[in-house]
Parts: C-alpha cells; sequence; structure tokens
C-alpha cells in the first residue's frame, strides 16, 4: 500500500486536489498552514536575496540613470565640453575635439550602447520581482480563504453540536 501524502488530508478538503495536482504556491500554504505558520513575506526582501551582484548593479544604474540629476549633470557636462572644445581650446589652439565633435559622438554612442542594455536588465529585474510579488499576494490571499474556510468548519461543528444538545435535553424521558 502506497505511502499517504502528509498534505493529503489538507489538500482534499480544503482544494479538492490530490497533492500530486498542487501548485507550488498551493504546497507552500499548506505547509505553512499544517505547521500553523504565517505565510506573508515581503516580495523586495525575497527578490534582493536572490539578486547576483549583477542584477543590483543593473539596478543601481537605472536608477541613477533615470533621475533628474542624472539628466542634469549629463547637460551640464555636454554644454561644458562643447563650450571648452569651441571657445576656449580653440582660442589656444588647443582643442581635442572640435566642432562636429566626432570623439562626443562617439562617447554619447558607447554610453548609450552599453546603458540601454543595462536598464533593460533592470526591466527584467523589476518585472520578474512583480511576478514574485504577485505569486506572494496569492498564497497570502489563498491562506486567508483556506483559514476562513477552516473557521466556517470549526463553527459549523460548534453550531450542529450545541443543537444536539439543546435537542438532547428537549426530548421526553422515555424515548431512546
Amino acid at each position: 500500500m502506497a505511502t499517504k501524502h502528509p498534505l493529503e488530508p489538507l489538500a482534499r478538503r480544503f482544494l479538492g486536489k490530490h497533492p500530486h495536482q498542487l501548485e507550488p504556491e498551493e504546497i507552500h500554504v499548506l505547509e505553512q498552514m499544517k505547521k500553523r505558520l504565517p505565510v506573508s513575506r515581503d516580495a523586495g526582501d525575497a527578490s534582493d536575496e536572490a539578486a547576483s551582484f549583477g542584477a543590483r548593479l543593473s539596478d543601481r544604474v537605472a536608477e541613477i540613470g533615470g533621475s533628474w540629476a542624472f539628466i542634469i549633470a549629463f547637460t551640464i557636462i555636454l554644454l561644458g565640453w562643447m563650450l571648452l572644445n569651441t571657445d576656449v581650446l580653440e582660442h589656444f589652439g588647443l582643442a581635442f575635439d572640435p566642432y562636429p565633435y566626432i570623439f562626443l559622438n562617439l562617447m554619447l554612442s558607447t554610453v548609450a550602447a552599453i546603458q540601454a542594455p543595462v536598464i533593460m536588465m533592470s526591466q527584467n529585474r523589476q518585472s520578474a520581482k512583480d511576478r514574485l510579488a504577485a505569486s506572494l499576494d496569492f498564497e497570502v490571499n489563498l491562506r486567508a480563504e483556506l483559514e476562513i474556510m477552516r473557521l466556517h468548519e470549526k463553527i459549523d461543528k460548534e453550531i450542529v453540536e450545541r443543537l444536539d444538545r439543546i435537542l438532547a435535553g428537549l426530548e421526553p424521558k422515555g424515548t431512546v
């Protein structure tokens, strides 16, 4: 005879499924219910625990590159570069990147070529974090629903037992 799965009673009682038909989130919720432990977790913390150095770096680059401080600083640097190479250094014949700023264009292209994939990596990580948050929300909602069902069962059982006691007290003394 096959051994019974430890989650089978809970799986059949609350979800109406065989344990082998359960989704990973459902298994996690039932295991936590069985142990009487909370199921809620912070999605940001769970995602950060699993993040690699590269993933955290891409988040930081996207955070900095998508800020007004970066845009303002970058604009000041570009204008300074142009002013330096057009007026100041050209006056002394020392301009290293005169108009049309070919070296500046190369540098801007290089920055864009590196920054775009890094920002996309960060967006992919954010999408994964959102999927994790949705999964964790599902677990919490499922746990709440199952606990409500468990409470309904307890209340229904108590009501039936109380009604039985009331009816037993009302029965005539000679009846079986």
